[in-house]
């Protein structure tokens, strides 16, 4: 976990963030973050790594999940948290980072069965959505812990505990 002081010399460092985040519901409202709540968690994992982003945010039910989840991955099932990188033509230049879906069914049900409340699991997949969006992976275990504690200290600036423990 990251120390008090070091927490305290990041938020005085920090370069302002300029982020216009569009965030979209493909179901009911009720029960499910507001679009300022990921607004936050969206800033906090981009703000001293971009000065300007532009980003997506859809919340789906458990079919269009599972299609997007079919389409883009070849799974059979729905999963919590698939990012869509943008991919802009050589030579634009332009602060849109991509696309983040979150299925709230598939969300809601491992908050349930690890523990979690439902604000903190949104955070955690919202963090390790957009740090997607910035290339990060876990494809092999060295990158696996480097964005694992990269998530414990954004979601620890956020009052989040650690969600591997």
């Amino acid at each position: 976990m990251m120390s008090a002081s070091l927490m305290e010399r990041r938020k005085k460092n920090r370069a302002p963030l300029q982020l216009e985040l569009g965030v979209s519901y493909g179901l009911p409202r009720k029960g499910l973050p507001a679009p300022a709540s990921f607004k936050r968690w969206a800033s906090a994992t981009l703000t001293n790594r971009v000065r300007k982003a532009d980003l997506a945010i859809r919340l789906v039910d458990e079919r269009e999940g599972k299609a997007l989840n079919h389409h883009y991955r070849g799974k059979s099932s729905a999963t919590n948290v698939l990012s869509f990188p943008a991919e802009l033509p050589e030579g634009v230049k332009l602060p849109v980072l991509g696309d983040i879906v979150l299925c709230a069914p598939v969300v809601a049900r491992e908050a349930k069965a690890q523990g979690k409340t439902l604000h903190a699991h949104y955070a955690h997949l919202t963090v390790h959505g957009v740090l997607h969006l910035l290339g990060l992976d876990h494809d092999d275990p060295r990158e696996a812990e480097a964005m694992e504690l990269l998530e414990r200290e954004i979601l620890a600036e956020l009052g989040v505990d650690d969600p591997y423990q």
